[in-house]
């Protein structure tokens, strides 16, 4: 071995806590990046990504069966169809799901299910994420996107179908598409089909991409492709670029936030990496001076120590790597739930730019420190050796000693004056760590406002309807939806029943104020997509529906809406709007708008209105949900049992109504929160780490530079415990200044972000969702910087309580 590599290896085990310390940070740094680097390009286009790889369906058209022959669908074709696949029988059931030793309820909504032997094929190639697909009868695929809570092994039973079957779930599949919630082989499809009752088919196209690019093309390829069939025959249409625009603001949610974190996490590891790389060479001036003494050149001598920190940097970046692919993992399968996207996995790219921008940083901050100290003269650098500049930090020294305080905590506390670069360095450090969690447990707040603000309903009783038998238009997962009223009962018998309905509440003993919705679907010029109508009766002002500005509706002819949709009709509150009920023969009406209403939900594409407003547009439409506020004293569980009763006298044909405690719908979460949850605590926990490992190196330098301190501090009867005081304590203000600073910016980075999101997914955040910091919890982010430069002075300070006096005596 050479000379040089003898002092490489020489200096990599002299100065163990150093190469530990490079190694973690590069490995830490390595792994943040990674993760987030993924992240970030996972976060480009994965609906284009995915439904290239799953040759999605550029328009799906859905057909009533009783109307049209599949003979007669599969004969239509157009010169922009590429490959077609189907027809496949669909049917809409709702059934009951049971988990294994779990729970049994009911469905919320009506499932789509469809018809078909495999899941490749020339048009949308469902891709399996557990399980596998139905091999023969009694077994069914589910959605992974239908928002049940089932996985393999769980059942469905159709209650309302003669003989009650029950399938068994073997696999989960996802469809780029959305072109059904759960598949069946197609000889299943006829025992899930009521006698004489409604069925459809769907069928698949994929077009050419001079064909797709726009709305209006693929609605002139739809048009052609359904000339030949009977008008009312076509109960449903989707076109990819519905499913795209979506994706695509669920997507831009998160980039403000990647963008962020892969910033500070970039930053934070350039920061320490190269604090730490030059604060080891910094250590080892008197060493540089001896080897140029004994012949070494300053070229030599930048070697050896560009070597010493390229060493524990490289085993660092290769550990690091593997480190980010771990943590990946579950971080992508969120990605992938939050996105419906195919499996995700890290780009090779993505490890070997970020393993080379690290590493360039680690050689370019050691070239530059040991380029600095190869140019001093072997004696000049032996001089100066390990020592602070004299003099340095006397003032403040003379200062603590007038405190009030134990005499070790006085040193500890002037002790940053001696070294105020270093302790800079160290600061800033911290001030990373404390952006990190203040932003973090900001975002969570938000998060949480919003999941809060999203969940409208505080009623203590709902009343929901449960069908007796499969009934309405075929409808096709979150695709092409027909578009009729939903299940209350259709014409005036269903507004007789809910009239009758809305009695038997009122009349119930313990009832204080109802109000009941129905749903329907509007469309409005400069709206691309559907727009989400909730028609209210009853007095819905004591619902959780957090305003805005103006105020909630009180009579016919006034409407709320989301901010989302406000931006859309370039509309302002007080403006009168007409909108179209896109129902059969739907007609159009027109609305005041009095009140800009906070909804995230459909990125704010929603109206809220009474239902006589819309009695003349959608004649048909009626309640079939109903929540109740009950009279203070009331058991909510026995006015339930007690309603459900009452409310079998009113119930239909088609349909028995239950009242549940609670409100109707309670999610409790998405996949989005749920993803942006778990990659905040997870980038948080490395940055912190990442901090606590430059205070660590920081506090390791001085205290090896101090060591002769230290004897005769201990010479002089310190003892062990006030040793490890004064160490700990040298920190402190360090950790206050840090902490102060990191929680601002933290701050200031959340009141960025948090509304830089809500711009991607198209919702202006309101006060609530940003005043989410209180004092007293802006003070405990700030003793958490201090408790993070702690942690790195822990280590130290143990070692130097340990020293004998005389081994620091007669250390140089």
């Amino acid at each position: 071995m050479s000379a040089l590599g003898k002092v490489v290896r020489a200096g990599v085990a002299r100065r163990r806590v150093p190469a530990v310390v490079i190694c973690l940070t590069t490995l830490m740094a390595v792994a943040a990046s990674v993760l987030a680097g993924t992240l970030l390009v996972s976060s480009r286009a994965p609906f284009t990504t995915a439904f290239g790889k799953q040759h999605g369906a550029h328009l799906t058209v859905s057909y009533d069966a009783s109307k049209v022959d599949a003979a007669r669908i599969t004969g239509r074709s157009a010169d922009e169809v590429t490959a077609t696949a189907g027809p496949f029988r669909t049917v809409t059931a709702s059934p009951v799901f049971t988990v294994p030793n779990g729970p049994r309820g009911s469905v919320p909504r009506p499932l789509t299910v469809v018809g078909r032997a495999h899941s490749g094929g020339a048009v949308d190639r469902l891709t399996l994420t557990e399980g596998h697909w139905p091999t023969r009868a009694g077994q069914i695929a589910l959605s992974a996107d239908a928002g049940l809570p089932l996985d393999v092994g769980g059942k469905l039973t159709f209650e309302a179908l003669p003989g009650k079957p029950t399938l068994t779930v073997v696999g989960l599949a996802r469809s780029v598409s959305r072109t059904g919630d759960a598949w069946v082989l197609p000889a299943q499809i006829g025992a899930l089909t009521p006698k004489n009752g409604p069925s459809g088919y769907e069928m698949l196209y994929r077009l050419t991409s001079a064909s797709a690019a726009t709305k209006a093309q693929v609605a002139a390829v739809r048009k052609e492709l359904t000339a030949g069939v009977p008008g009312d025959s076509v109960t449903g249409t989707q076109s990819w670029l519905t499913l795209k625009a979506a994706s695509e603001r669920e997507t831009a949610v998160y980039i403000p936030f990647l963008l962020a974190f892969g910033g500070l996490g970039l930053v934070m590891s350039v920061l320490i990496v190269g604090n730490v790389v030059a604060g080891t060479v910094g250590a080892g001036l008197r060493r540089i001076g001896v080897l140029k003494a004994v012949g070494f050149t300053p070229h030599q001598v930048v070697r050896a120590y560009l070597a010493q920190a390229l060493v524990p940097a490289a085993v660092g970046a290769a550990l690091g790597v593997g480190a980010g692919h771990l943590a990946a993992v579950p971080l992508l399968e969120e990605a992938e739930n939050a996105y419906s996207s195919t499996p995700l996995t890290v780009a090779p790219w993505v490890d070997a730019a970020v393993v080379a921008a690290v590493l360039g940083v680690v050689a370019l901050t050691a070239w530059l420190s040991a380029w600095r100290a190869g140019r001093l003269r072997a004696v000049d650098a032996i001089a100066v050796g390990r020592a602070a500049r004299a003099g340095r930090g006397r003032w403040a020294a003379g200062l603590a000693a007038r405190l009030p305080l134990p005499r070790p905590v006085c040193l500890g506390l002037a002790r940053p004056f001696g070294r105020p670069g270093r302790a800079l360095a160290m600061a800033a450090a911290v001030g990373f760590g404390a952006v990190a969690v203040t932003f973090t447990l900001g975002l969570g707040s938000s998060l949480n406002a919003i999941l809060d603000a999203r969940e409208h309903d505080n009623s203590d009783v709902s009343v929901v309807s449960v069908p007796t038998q499969t009934g309405g238009a075929p409808q096709t997962g979150g695709a092409p939806r027909g578009g009729g009223p939903p299940p209350g009962g259709p014409g005036e018998d269903g507004i007789a029943h809910a009239s009758a309905v809305a009695r038997t509440i009122a009349a119930q003993s313990g009832t204080r104020a109802y109000y009941g919705t129905a749903e329907t679907r509007a469309t409005a010029l400069g709206v691309s997509d559907d727009i989400d109508v909730t028609a209210f009766t009853g007095d819905a002002g004591w619902a959780d529906y957090r305003m805005m500005s103006g105020r909630w509706f009180t009579k016919a002819g006034e409407a709320v809406v989301p901010t989302g949709l406000l931006t859309q009709l370039g509309a302002k509150v007080g403006d009168t709007v007409t909108f179209t009920a896109a129902v059969e023969n739907g007609k159009p009406f027109t609305v005041r708008i009095v009140g800009e209403v906070f909804d995230t939900s459909n990125f704010g594409t929603l109206l809220y209105t009474d239902l006589a407003t819309l009695r003349t547009a959608a004649p048909n439409l009626a309640p079939h949900s109903y929540q109740v506020q009950l009279d203070s004293g009331t058991r909510a569980k026995s006015y339930a049992t007690a309603l459900t009763a009452a409310l079998e006298k009113a119930g239909s044909a088609n349909e028995k109504l239950e009242a549940h405690v609670g409100p109707a719908d309670d999610s409790g979460g998405s996949d989005i929160v749920d993803s942006l949850n778990a990659l905040g605590a997870m980038l948080t926990l490395m940055i912190v780490a990442v901090a606590a490992l430059g205070v660590l190196n920081g506090v390791v330098l001085d205290t090896r530079e101090r060591v002769q301190e230290l004897g005769v501090h201990k010479a002089l009867g310190m003892t062990p415990r006030q040793t490890a005081v004064m160490v700990v304590t040298s920190v402190v203000l360090t950790g206050i200044v840090g902490g102060v600073a990191g929680v601002a910016l933290g701050r200031a980075l959340h009141h960025w972000i948090v509304p830089a999101m809500g711009e991607g997914a198209g919702v202006a955040m309101p006060d609530f969702v940003l005043a989410v910091y209180r004092a007293p919890e802006l003070a405990l982010l700030v003793l958490g910087g201090v408790l993070i430069a702690v942690l790195g002075a822990l280590l130290p300070a143990g070692w130097a309580a340990r020293i004998r006096t005389a081994t620091a005596l007669r250390t140089e």
